[in-house]
């Protein structure tokens, strides 16, 4: 398989993941609030790809979620390119990949993150993951949600569990804090292993992923909540504004290489407090 049927397939399946997420938004929303989609360009003068992304602000369910779609090429700024498999001595680059990030108007509902990509330079790889991120830690949530991942990883490597969790943990983690971000999940990088089951695994990884977030609202959405528990998820949005704007590889790559700055800040929640 030649690398440019590799980029149309996967770019294809992003953009169709993109549709089928926003397609269950809307049905549990019941479809009475609207995605305002952006459709933007890498450079307005000559071809070097874009994106689309779609936000849905103050739903019944969601106060924000935005689902990014991003399909770019073109060359990495010198001073990015050593940071790069593949682009030190060749800048060019092509990427695409979807991003999606949810944050709960009921604060017992955990925000959720989840993105997977395709990068290429000299050199290509998989990358993505999803991690979930409660005001308020639920034991048994934390448990099905790490065994429904676990299953999954275990349907392509039995290794890959224990490495991507490891992974996870350790990069969804705000050093200055001293704490994680939430309760984990999974995060791989620079997967370059065989490209029909890495893609096998990245787009079963987006299956999950349709799957986890319908499961945890469904059982969660009927659940009262208090004045307080709005207040520490507030806060709880605040350490995740900060690792998002400090530590945040995708942030990094997309306002290095040219992104759409509201689409990459679209992870950012509507309202956030600090002590």
């Amino acid at each position: 398989m030649d690398l440019e049927t590799k980029k149309d397939l996967t770019s294809n399946w992003f953009k169709t993941l993109q549709i089928a997420i926003c397609n269950d938004i809307d049905e549990l929303e019941n479809n009475k609030i609207k995605f305002k989609s952006t459709i933007w360009k890498r450079n307005k003068k000559k071809d070097e790809g874009g994106g689309e992304y779609k936000i849905l602000n103050n739903g019944k369910i969601f106060d924000k979620v935005g689902v990014n779609y991003s399909k770019v090429y073109g060359k990495f700024p010198k001073q990015f390119q050593n940071n790069i498999p593949g682009a030190q001595k060749d800048p060019r680059f092509w990427a695409s990949g979807i991003s999606v990030v949810m944050h709960m108007k009921n604060p017992l509902i955990p925000a959720m993150h989840f993105n997977t990509r395709f990068i290429s330079t000299t050199h290509y790889w998989f990358g993505g993951g999803m991690d979930v991120t409660p005001s308020k830690i639920d034991k048994s949530e934390k448990k099905e949600f790490h065994q429904t991942l676990k299953k999954l990883c275990d349907r392509h490597n039995k290794n890959y569990y224990k490495k991507y969790k490891k992974w996870c943990d350790e990069y969804f983690y705000l050093p200055h804090r001293k704490e994680p971000r939430g309760i984990g999940g999974i995060f791989f990088d620079y997967k370059k292993d065989n490209f029909e089951k890495d893609f096998k695994f990245v787009q079963d990884v987006g299956v999950t992923f349709q799957f986890i977030f319908q499961q945890i609202i469904e059982k969660k959405i009927k659940k009262k909540w208090s004045v307080k528990d709005k207040e520490l998820q507030y806060i709880k949005r605040g350490r995740y504004t900060e690792f998002n704007l400090l530590y945040d590889r995708g942030t990094k790559f997309g306002l290095q290489t040219g992104g759409n700055v509201e689409g990459i800040l679209m992870s950012l929640p509507p309202q956030a407090k600090w002590k």
